[in-house]
């Protein structure tokens, strides 16, 4: 695996010419999880499963304005500190946003009992397409997450899981993106230079951070709703196809 070159406030102290006329073309493309194939099910569908008695609209919109404001409580800020580098960390975070809510509170681990089930994961309209297309052309794939349990499971149960050959989870190395050690231990596995491949998530400063580790990167806009097209069409030029 060859090395990033020593960069200065300008950029590289020892230049490094690329073969003249030569394009380095795609061998491996790495995927985010949460936000890039998959996005778990509405928050308002997952608490009334959850919760032992029905609720109106009214109810559920003051739930749901709870968790939007739980997301700035100094307590719930604190706990995401670190949050996908353990399988505790993670579970802690998630546990504490949701007690946030008086209401939440109760089922908080519930809650975070839905967040690792299969099913309550929808993969994007346009995510099997876009990988079966890559891997048809040879092309190798990863996964790279900030996650706080193993990810196969999920894949599996929506028969995307034989796309992959490389999975790499942030709670099992103790780090969280852009950690180059998370990004290189990918494509190590996939036999791929860093230059050869392509990171796809939605998150600019964890996801474009792969630039740092010397990959291409590409971030999606935030937003997209579960099931809907997520634009990964572009993943297919990027690659070159």
């Amino acid at each position: 695996m060859s090395r990033m070159p020593v960069c200065g406030p300008e950029g590289p102290i020892r230049a490094t010419a690329a073969p003249e006329g030569r394009r380095v073309a795609v061998r491996a493309v790495l995927f985010d999880f949460s936000g890039t194939l998959f996005q778990v099910a509405p928050y308002a569908d997952r608490i009334r499963a959850a919760l032992s008695q029905p609720v109106d609209d009214a109810a559920m919109d003051l739930m749901l304005s709870g968790l939007e404001a739980g997301l700035s409580d100094p307590g719930v800020v604190e706990a995401q500190r670190a949050r996908d580098v353990s399988s505790k960390a993670h579970r802690h975070a998630f546990t504490t946003w949701y007690s946030s809510v008086p209401e939440l509170a109760p089922i908080a681990d519930a809650l975070y009992a839905q967040l690792k089930a299969p099913e309550c994961w929808v993969p994007y309209a346009d995510a099997e397409s876009t990988l079966r297309q890559l891997t048809c052309t040879g092309l190798a794939l990863g996964v790279v997450s900030d996650v706080g349990w193993d990810l196969r499971a999920t894949f599996a149960h929506h028969r995307l899981d034989h796309y992959f050959t490389s999975w790499v989870h942030s709670y099992e190395h103790n780090t969280e993106k852009p950690d180059p050690l998370l990004f290189d231990h990918a494509c190590r596995e996939l036999g791929a230079e860093p230059a050869q491949t392509l990171m796809v998530g939605d998150n600019p400063a964890k996801d474009g951070g792969a630039a740092g580790a010397g990959l291409r990167s590409f971030v999606l806009p935030g937003g997209a709703t579960p099931g809907s097209y997520r634009g990964l069409e572009a993943v297919l030029r990027l690659a070159g196809l």
